[in-house]
């Protein structure tokens, strides 16, 4: 089976084709340098992601405050994060930096928040 990919990690954008043999990797072409066969592996074998959004922020200048993950999680949990992102209500001040929860469902990750709003 054949799989095809666009390369993110870095400026070139390589497509990149990954055959695959009874859900092994057989072969992969395309790629022009090294992290992108590090980058179709990941996807097939274990896909990450990080995920940016927002909090809502009582009493604050604004209702919300941009948060994003302090690393990446498997792509298969990012509704469970996003679900318990929701239940956050920061009160106002927050700062760049603040951890709006720390190690968010065991995952080793944080969520961070990513722009002061000040008290209203």
């Amino acid at each position: 089976m054949l799989r095809e990919f666009t390369c993110i990690m870095c400026p070139q954008g390589c497509d990149i084709t990954v055959e695959l043999d009874g859900g092994k990797i057989a072969s992969v072409t395309g790629n022009k340098c090294a992290k992108g066969e590090a980058y179709v592996t990941q996807e097939i074998e274990n896909p990450m992601r990080n995920i940016a959004t927002s909090v809502l922020i009582d009493d604050g200048g604004l209702p919300l405050a941009s948060v994003r993950l302090s690393g990446m999680i498997p792509k298969d949990r990012i509704f469970d994060v996003m679900a318990a992102i929701r239940e956050v209500e920061m009160p106002a001040p927050v700062h760049e930096g603040d951890v709006a929860i720390a190690d968010v469902l065991g995952l080793g990750v944080d969520v961070i928040v990513t722009k002061d709003v000040e008290a209203a």
